[in-house]
């Protein structure tokens, strides 16, 4: 699965790097603890989050992650926005719940970090 199809699988807006969209994430996670995502994640995952600073960016960078989807109809700060471009992370964001983005992705053959080495 491509962040492409993860886009339309979740209704998803894209937010920053469109042109990255090709890429494969290998597994997901959704979480608004951070500390829970650096200690979880397996790189080239997806993150799902509520969280929206430019925290979660950084951490992305950290945890070699594939991209983030904002759930909750929430909207990254511009900071946010300019970061992930600066670090080539694409952005998307849903109005889904992070329990239902995370379901329909599972449902589709998105794996977990947990089902992943």
């Amino acid at each position: 699965m491509t962040l492409r199809e993860v886009r339309e699988i979740l209704e998803a807006e894209v937010l920053a790097c469109e042109d990255l969209l090709d890429r494969e994430p290998r597994s997901a996670c959704g979480s608004d603890l951070l500390s829970d995502v650096l200690a979880f994640t397996k790189e080239n995952s997806l993150l799902l989050t509520g969280l929206t600073n430019p925290q979660v960016i950084r951490t992305a960078e950290m945890s070699d992650l594939i991209g983030v989807v904002f759930v909750r109809g929430k909207r990254p700060e511009p900071a946010t926005v300019e970061l992930a471009v600066m670090k080539k992370i694409p952005l998307l964001a849903t109005k889904l719940p992070m329990y239902e983005a995370c379901g329909r992705l599972y449902m589709r053959g998105l794996r977990g970090c947990s089902e992943v080495e």
